[in-house]
């Protein structure tokens, strides 16, 4: 499957993010607040099956510049995990870090609809 590993792979070490500890509410809600951004982080959520995905899997109709700056803030706020896979980095949720901080965060996301 393209763009994606499974959790027995080998993988790379994730690229810098804070600990689960540094985690902020202020950080991450604010990474929240561009739709592009919750629109990643609910797909990631709801259909990435525990795989690492490529922005490719998302299909985002954006420049690569744009997605390489939107998936940096997700992973620097702490939302997601990015490894570097030869030329590409592949992202994942942090899931079990964001419920252990901050409960009932992703259930919000999980719900949440994009404007039409």
């Amino acid at each position: 499957m393209g763009g994606m590993e499974t959790e027995t792979s080998a993988r790379p070490a994730p690229l810098p993010q804070p600990a689960r500890e540094d985690l902020r509410l202020e950080v991450v809600m604010g990474a929240l607040s561009d739709p592009l951004r919750m629109t990643i982080v609910r797909r990631l959520l709801l259909e990435s099956d525990g795989y690492d995905h490529t922005c490719g899997w998302f299909e985002l109709d954006r420049p690569k510049s744009t997605l390489t700056h939107h998936f940096k803030a997700l992973r620097e706020a702490g939302l997601t995990t990015q490894r570097q896979y030869g030329l590409e980095r592949r992202s994942r949720l942090r899931s079990e870090d964001l419920n252990a901080r901050f409960p009932g965060l992703l259930d919000l996301v999980a719900a949440w609809e994009p404007a039409k």
